[in-house]
């Protein structure tokens, strides 16, 4: 326990260390201000494009961030099977299958893309393959935790019974993954779909490149109006996604309630039993029912399915995959791994060395500012230390924008109004941060024991003592593990971000890939997973420990 609170201890002095080499301070922030207005002047007014051409870049971003969720779904959840200990088949194999899913969630979906553009060319089917397999990193690992976590019974009882490994799993496993699965699908199509922003900028189609291209280009009146567009999109599929995944794994409706309970309601003339009986059931000819009654919980399952189905089918149609591209891509792929071995610095060993310490700057910076202004959001975003609860409802809509909010395009902002290097990088993030440190602090703040608070309130103590003392200590734990979270998601992006001039070791990369020095691509993409892989450990002990 000292040594993981010495850690913490170690991780906080980095980052005030950080944000004071960085130079990120007053002046900085107020001069970025100042130039705010003349940013705002030259990029209005708004530049759309024409109704069609925006939909139809709508329609190829989401077309290939949906086929990409649906890759890593099928992908991910064999692995996840592989690596749960209750369904692995051999011990060899949850450990082969748990490092294929760390694997892919630690080498970038950028550094993914600018490989498959080589093997496959232009097009599509790079952003897939790249969003899809990094994709796998963070689906994998959340279906294995949730069958760990899933109830064994049905299992062992179909085990008993002789059924086979595979009956077990489709039988005993599945259906009760099945609201894990949705959700997290959701979930992932939501971080893909802000994603797709940053892949725009090495060639993957749709409102991401559209908008890399007009920036580049430094026309702020068609970059910043496709912002507006991408963020208003990411917005409406979070609001949608929420609610799908609050549906599914908290809140049960009322079936006689809403647009199908009429449904519900007609249904129940369609059998002469009742449905809570343990007597067979018929329908009007008289015969026993053998599939369940078209409720409107039936309908719902079959519209959703079909609805699904619809929706992957013209995705994959929209996205313009050429399966021949796949196959010959796949034949050339080994000159092309040739070209990224050996790793080499390509006689820029320091100064790739300084960008990777820029880069860890940016993510401690980052996650000290974002855990700064979390706090009193995720604060007031609670609803059992908010004020009131219109107080509640503002922050939260406050967490839900900056949470659908491309960190990339608020770094572009920010490099417009500060300049290029890191300090605009490491503001980008933190503000970037609040929307999930935000969420999860007020999620957790709403699940401590509220008797604690009233026990200090009835002795006369005042609301910021009891939110101190009280609130906050109760969920000081959950708070180190979510800032720990944060910190190793910060550090990922800050990798990223020097694509635009962000510092880093970014802009080393993609200048490494664009001159063709692939084997000092390999080289930084080394470093990067060397980092991530120290971090996730780190983490995970000291969360360990302080749980």
């Amino acid at each position: 326990m000292v040594a993981a609170v010495a850690a913490l201890i170690a991780l906080l002095a980095a980052a005030i260390w950080s944000v004071v080499d960085l130079g990120i301070d007053v002046t900085a922030l107020v001069t970025g201000a100042q130039n705010a207005a003349a940013f705002v002047a030259r990029m209005v007014p708004l530049d759309f494009p024409p109704g069609g051409e925006t939909i139809s870049l709508m329609a190829q971003t989401l077309s290939i961030v949906t086929v990409a969720t649906v890759l890593s779904v099928v992908l991910g959840l064999p692995l996840a099977l592989a690596a749960a200990s209750i369904t692995a088949s051999h011990r060899w194999s949850r450990s082969a299958s748990r490092s294929v899913i760390m694997v892919m969630r630690a080498i970038p979906d950028l550094v993914m893309a600018l490989f498959f553009f080589r093997v496959f060319g232009l097009g599509a089917l790079p952003g897939i393959l790249a969003m899809g397999l990094h994709s796998i990193g963070m689906v994998g690992k959340l279906y294995a935790d949730a069958i760990e976590d899933l109830d064994h019974g049905p299992m062992e009882a179909l085990r008993t019974a002789g059924a086979s490994r595979r009956q077990q799993i489709v039988s005993g496993i599945l259906p009760l993954l099945l609201p894990q699965l949705i959700a997290t699908a959701l979930h992932r199509f939501d971080i893909n779909l802000r994603g797709s922003v940053l892949l725009g900028y090495v060639g993957v189609g749709g409102l991401g490149m559209a908008m890399a291209d007009a920036l580049n280009t430094m026309d702020y009146q068609r970059g910043m109006a496709l912002a507006l567009i991408m963020l208003a999109l990411c917005i409406v599929v979070e609001m949608i996604s929420a609610a799908t995944r609050t549906a599914l794994l908290g809140r049960t409706p009322d079936r006689r309630r809403g647009l199908l309970g009429p449904l519900d309601r007609l249904a129940d003339g369609w059998v002469t039993q009742p449905v809570a009986t343990h007597e067979p059931q018929h329908v009007r000819s008289g015969r026993i029912r053998t599939a369940p009654p078209w409720d409107a919980e039936r309908i719902r399952r079959t519209l959703a399915v079909t609805v699904t189905a619809v929706i992957i089918a013209l995705a994959v149609l929209r996205s313009d995959v050429n399966p021949a591209s796949l196959l010959t891509g796949l034949t050339h792929i080994d000159a092309t791994l040739g070209l990224f071995w050996p790793p080499s610095a390509g006689g820029s060993w320091d100064v790739l060395v300084d960008a990777m310490m820029v880069t860890i700057q940016i993510g401690l910076a980052a996650t000290l500012i974002g855990v700064v202004i979390a706090l009193p959001v995720g604060s007031l975003a609670a609803r059992n230390v908010a004020p009131n609860t219109a107080t509640a409802n503002i922050f939260r809509l406050i967490i839900v924008v900056v949470r659908a909010l491309p960190e990339l395009i608020l770094a572009i902002i920010l490099i417009v109004m500060m300049g290029l290097g890191p300090v605009p990088g490491a503001v980008a993030l933190g503000l970037g941060s609040v929307g999930l440190l935000g969420k999860l602090i007020a999620d957790s703040i709403e699940e401590t024991d509220v008797r604690v608070q009233d026990a200090l309130h009835a002795t006369g103590a005042a609301r910021v003592q009891v939110h101190v003392a009280a609130t906050l200590r109760q969920v000081l734990p959950t708070l180190v593990a979510h800032v720990l979270y944060q910190l190793d998601v910060n550090i990922r992006s800050a990798t990223l971000l020097g694509i635009v001039g962000a510092g880093g070791i970014g802009y080393y990369l993609l200048n490494a890939s664009r001159v063709q020095q692939f084997q000092t691509v390999t080289l930084i993409l080394l470093m990067i997973l060397a980092l991530v892989l120290l971090l996730e450990m780190l983490s995970a002990w000291i969360r360990r420990v302080v749980s």
